[in-house]
Parts: C-alpha cells; sequence; structure tokens
C-alpha cells in the first residue's frame, strides 16, 4: 500500500513540474560563448537602403558571388544592402574619385 502512495507522490511532484524537456548531458557541448560578431557586420546591418531604387547590375568574379551568398546565408545581410554600403564607404574614404567626377563633369558642359 505505501508503495501504492510513494508512486502517486511522485505523479504529483512531476505533474506539478513545467514540463520542460531533459538537458542532455551526454551530448557534446560547445566550447565558450559564441564568437563575438565584427563591428563591421552591425553597421552593414544597420545601414538603411528603404530609399533607395535605381537599379545597378554589378557583375562578380565566380568566387566572389559564391562568398557574397556565404556571407548573405551566415549574417542574412543581402548582396544589394553589402554593395551599397561598400560603395557609399568608398566614396567617403576616398574623395579624390569625387573630384574627378567633377572635373569630367565640368569638362563635358564645355
Amino acid at each position: 500500500m505505501s508503495e501504492i502512495k510513494t508512486l502517486a507522490d511522485q505523479l504529483r511532484q512531476k505533474m506539478a513540474k513545467p514540463d520542460t524537456p531533459e538537458k542532455n548531458l551526454s551530448g557534446k557541448k560547445k566550447a565558450g560563448n559564441p564568437p563575438a560578431i565584427p563591428e563591421i557586420i552591425d553597421l552593414i546591418r544597420a545601414y538603411d537602403i528603404t530609399g533607395h531604387k535605381t537599379l545597378v547590375h554589378a557583375r562578380f568574379e565566380g568566387q566572389m558571388a559564391q562568398t557574397l551568398q556565404h556571407l548573405k546565408m551566415a549574417t542574412g545581410i543581402e548582396v544589394t544592402r553589402l554593395i551599397c554600403f561598400a560603395v557609399k564607404r568608398l566614396f567617403e574614404q576616398h574623395p579624390e574619385l569625387r573630384e574627378v567626377i567633377k572635373q569630367h563633369l565640368e569638362k563635358f558642359q564645355l
């Protein structure tokens, strides 16, 4: 009779606990924390392209195109956002490119 009571008590205790799966301790654990996300990834993700309407085709060599697709799978950053971010950064870091364009436009208007 006492066995029945203890079995009933065990069932009550089990029912009182929330239904969460048991952790599998026999499986391999990942060592340490997940790798830190580089700051550039956050900057690219934060770059807003909602107002961009002009379409430009870009051609890449096969290996680079594959790398861009892998980046998209790994980070969720679409290729369009990456290219817009990269071109904007290029012109910000090299203002001499704007000067070349400006000089060309001045000659063209003459």
